[in-house]
């Protein structure tokens, strides 16, 4: 299967459901955008690293896990975000020591945190981003941007919302009004719904 990496376009906050953000990825090939929700934490804790100039007083869980890897000359290879199963999205990080690499299972959201802070790549499948990507352009400073730009899917156990009522054919109609109106947290919201009910989304 392919693997197509994924750059960090922007975080959001999800108005529709308390403390949760929305991280958008992108790839440069096309343009397809991947809505990730993630929780306040993890959106905090990615978007300080993102801005670099923000320095916590203390280290924050993520740059801890990351001083002891160092302590420990623990190195990140890549993050893969490789299922996607009712809006849920899976990921494991390649991490060496030496000559021996583990695959560690983690949250995408932790496993995006950690990437940013070993520089390593993000990665998913093609399918993945084929399934539950959205198909929004990007400009050309953008493109040439490429990657991690801070500005908001709050990622993981939650996926049934208030669109759990509506029918698949008005789910996909509020979809298109969504990513008309630009309103791509609540297009991760409905594209979750759909995925989780229909198995896939097209």
């Amino acid at each position: 299967m392919e693997l197509v990496r994924l750059f960090i376009k922007r975080i959001s906050y999800n108005q529709s459901q308390n403390d949760a953000f929305v991280l958008i990825m992108h790839e440069l090939e096309s343009d397809l955008k991947l809505p990730i929700v993630v929780g306040a934490f993890e959106a905090q804790s990615i978007a300080l690293e993102l801005e670099k100039n923000i320095i916590p007083p203390r280290p924050l869980t993520h740059d801890l896990f990351k001083i002891f890897a160092d302590t420990f000359n623990i190195k990140m290879k890549r993050v893969v975000i490789y299922r996607l199963e009712e809006g849920i999205f899976y990921s494991n990080m390649l991490c060496v020591q030496g000559k021996k690499e583990y695959t560690i299972e983690a949250r995408t959201s932790d496993a995006i945190a950690l990437a940013l802070r070993f520089k390593a790549p993000i990665y998913t499948y093609r399918e993945i981003i084929e399934k539950a990507g959205i198909d929004i352009p990007l400009t050309n400073e953008e493109k040439k941007q490429g990657t991690d730009v801070p500005n908001n899917h709050i990622e993981e156990e939650n996926t049934h919302n208030r669109y759990s009522n509506f029918s698949l054919e008005e789910l996909k109609n509020l979809l298109n009004e969504c990513i008309t109106k630009e309103d791509y947290d609540e297009a991760a919201l409905i594209r979750d719904e759909i995925i989780r009910r229909d198995g896939s989304f097209e």
